[in-house]
Protein backbone atom coordinates (compact mmCIF):
# COMPACT_ATOMS: atom_id res chain seq x y z
CA UNK A 1 0.00 0.00 0.00
CA UNK A 2 1.35 3.49 -1.34
CA UNK A 3 2.26 6.01 1.94
CA UNK A 4 -0.65 8.31 0.63
CA UNK A 5 -3.34 5.28 0.61
CA UNK A 6 -2.36 4.49 3.88
CA UNK A 7 -2.27 8.40 5.30
CA UNK A 8 -6.34 8.56 3.67
CA UNK A 9 -7.23 5.47 5.27
CA UNK A 10 -6.51 6.64 8.61
CA UNK A 11 -7.96 9.75 8.02
CA UNK A 12 -10.77 7.78 7.09
CA UNK A 13 -11.06 5.21 9.94
CA UNK A 14 -10.62 8.34 12.27
CA UNK A 15 -13.84 9.94 10.98
CA UNK A 16 -15.82 7.05 10.81
CA UNK A 17 -15.04 6.64 14.37
CA UNK A 18 -15.69 10.25 15.28
CA UNK A 19 -12.38 11.12 16.66
CA UNK A 20 -11.00 14.60 16.68
CA UNK A 21 -7.31 13.87 15.61
CA UNK A 22 -6.09 15.39 18.99
CA UNK A 23 -8.57 13.01 20.88
CA UNK A 24 -6.94 9.92 18.98
CA UNK A 25 -3.67 11.61 19.22
CA UNK A 26 -3.99 11.28 22.74
CA UNK A 27 -5.78 8.07 22.90
CA UNK A 28 -2.69 6.20 21.45
CA UNK A 29 0.25 8.35 23.60
CA UNK A 30 1.27 10.55 21.76
CA UNK A 31 1.10 14.34 21.34
CA UNK A 32 -1.86 16.25 21.07
CA UNK A 33 -0.55 17.29 17.39
CA UNK A 34 0.46 13.64 16.15
CA UNK A 35 -2.36 12.30 14.00
CA UNK A 36 -2.90 16.13 12.30
CA UNK A 37 0.72 16.56 11.40
CA UNK A 38 0.87 12.83 9.76
CA UNK A 39 -2.34 13.30 7.85
CA UNK A 40 -1.32 16.55 6.74
CA UNK A 41 2.25 15.60 6.09
CA UNK A 42 2.62 12.38 3.50
CA UNK A 43 5.78 12.01 3.97
CA UNK A 44 5.71 11.05 7.67
CA UNK A 45 4.76 7.36 7.75
CA UNK A 46 3.47 5.78 11.67
CA UNK A 47 5.69 2.58 13.10
CA UNK A 48 3.81 -0.66 12.57
CA UNK A 49 3.06 -0.17 16.97
CA UNK A 50 1.62 3.26 16.21
CA UNK A 51 -0.54 1.96 13.44
CA UNK A 52 -1.70 -0.78 15.50
CA UNK A 53 -2.64 1.42 18.25
CA UNK A 54 -4.59 3.78 15.81
CA UNK A 55 -6.54 0.23 14.37
CA UNK A 56 -7.37 0.28 18.02
CA UNK A 57 -8.33 3.09 18.92
CA UNK A 58 -10.38 3.36 15.28
CA UNK A 59 -12.10 0.10 16.33
CA UNK A 60 -10.68 -1.45 12.99
CA UNK A 61 -9.12 -4.90 12.10
CA UNK A 62 -5.99 -5.06 10.41
CA UNK A 63 -7.73 -6.78 7.24
CA UNK A 64 -10.52 -4.24 6.97
CA UNK A 65 -7.60 -1.46 6.82
CA UNK A 66 -5.60 -3.24 4.33
CA UNK A 67 -8.76 -4.13 2.63
CA UNK A 68 -8.81 -3.43 -1.48
CA UNK A 69 -11.86 -1.32 -0.81
CA UNK A 70 -12.14 -0.66 3.05
CA UNK A 71 -15.80 1.06 2.19
CA UNK A 72 -17.21 -1.96 1.13
CA UNK A 73 -15.13 -4.21 3.76
CA UNK A 74 -18.26 -4.79 5.86
CA UNK A 75 -20.44 -6.37 3.11
CA UNK A 76 -17.92 -8.09 1.44
CA UNK A 77 -17.48 -9.83 4.50
CA UNK A 78 -20.76 -10.57 5.73
CA UNK A 79 -21.10 -12.21 1.92
CA UNK A 80 -18.06 -14.23 2.16
CA UNK A 81 -19.43 -15.85 5.91
CA UNK A 82 -22.92 -16.52 4.11
CA UNK A 83 -21.35 -18.15 1.18
CA UNK A 84 -18.93 -20.36 3.36
CA UNK A 85 -22.20 -21.73 4.90
CA UNK A 86 -23.56 -23.13 1.39
CA UNK A 87 -22.59 -26.22 1.65
CA UNK A 88 -25.00 -28.01 -1.40
CA UNK A 89 -22.99 -28.28 -5.06
CA UNK A 90 -25.69 -27.35 -6.69
CA UNK A 91 -26.52 -23.90 -5.23
CA UNK A 92 -22.67 -22.86 -5.39
CA UNK A 93 -23.16 -23.36 -8.76
CA UNK A 94 -25.74 -21.50 -9.00
CA UNK A 95 -24.46 -18.38 -7.83
CA UNK A 96 -21.46 -18.77 -8.94
CA UNK A 97 -23.84 -18.58 -12.41
CA UNK A 98 -25.53 -15.29 -11.30
CA UNK A 99 -22.14 -13.52 -10.15
CA UNK A 100 -20.65 -14.06 -13.26
CA UNK A 101 -23.54 -12.58 -15.22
Amino acid sequence: MELDTLIERIGYIRIRANLSARKLSLMIGKNAGYIHMLEQNKNFAPTFETLTAILEACNTTTEEFFYYDIEEYKKDSQIIELLKKVKDEEKKTAILTLLNK
